[in-house]
């Protein structure tokens, strides 16, 4: 019997390291947090590992992963195996609905969205990437397959505003240089980080690039990182506290 993925990635035989590479970054977290406001459940929807959930607060949470099920802390809640198309909820059932870098890979993300919003009281808050800012990352000269592989996939920003909520607020989520949580904006200042095929496995993008592209992009960086060649054009990256890339935080009201 065919198994069918529960996106558009196969997180059940690829998702191994997300729990060590794809841990939640505390300044990001306290963003979506102070977003959550006064909530007192949430409900987060494609939750993965766990990342980014409130432990102050009543979760429920949703991902149809079995990988990435297993892959939550014992101390998380354990996840429905359900989808954000057809959330098993009532209507307004939770205060807040979350859902961090997970719009993307839903079959629907329209419905998806339409679905959080009708669970939740409150604030829907949305952890995304905006598709028309990746190029912001120098790894766009190396890999123009990753970006054009990941435009395709991200639902854009102001469709995504228009679905969860009445009126929605849009921010720019500053990386820090020392970002703990492994998606590929995070090693804007450590380049030498892509040569590990661990972090590439953590980072759902490269499995949308085709072998031979993946290949000349690590060989050609690995060169320029030995001759000098990145430090002499992006080398000022390696002080810079933060980037602001393409990570945005949206946060739509009933």
């Amino acid at each position: 019997m065919t198994r069918a993925l529960a996106g558009d990635f196969d997180y059940d035989t690829k998702g191994a390291g997300y729990a060590v590479h794809r841990r939640p970054d505390p300044r990001i977290a306290a963003m979506i947090h102070a977003a959550l406001g006064d909530a007192r459940t949430v409900l987060n929807v494609g939750a993965g590992a766990g990342s980014y959930e409130p432990i102050d607060r009543y979760v429920v949470a949703v991902e149809p992963s079995a990988g990435m099920r297993a892959q939550r802390p014992a101390q998380a809640v354990p996840a429905i195996d359900a989808r954000a198309e057809d959330l098993p909820f009532d209507d307004r059932s939770f205060d807040a609905a979350m859902a961090t870098v997970t719009v993307h890979q839903w079959a629907d993300a329209g419905r998806g969205l339409t679905e959080l919003r009708r669970v939740a009281r409150g604030p829907v808050v949305v952890l995304t990437f905006d598709g028309d800012a990746l190029d912001r990352l120098w790894l766009a000269e190396y890999v123009p397959e990753l970006v054009a592989a990941e435009r395709r996939r991200y639902p854009p920003i102001d469709a995504i505003a228009a679905a969860i909520g009445g009126s929605c607020d849009v921010h720019e989520v500053p990386i820090p240089i020392d970002c703990v949580d492994g998606f590929t904006e995070a090693y804007y200042a450590r380049p030498e980080r892509f040569l590990d095929p661990r972090v590439r496995a953590a980072q759902s993008a490269w499995g949308f690039v085709d072998d031979a592209a993946i290949e000349r992009c690590v060989e050609r960086l690995r060169t320029d990182l030995s001759r000098g060649a990145w430090d002499e054009r992006f080398g000022h990256l390696r002080g810079q506290p933060e980037f602001v890339g393409s990570l945005r935080l949206l946060v739509g009201r009933p």
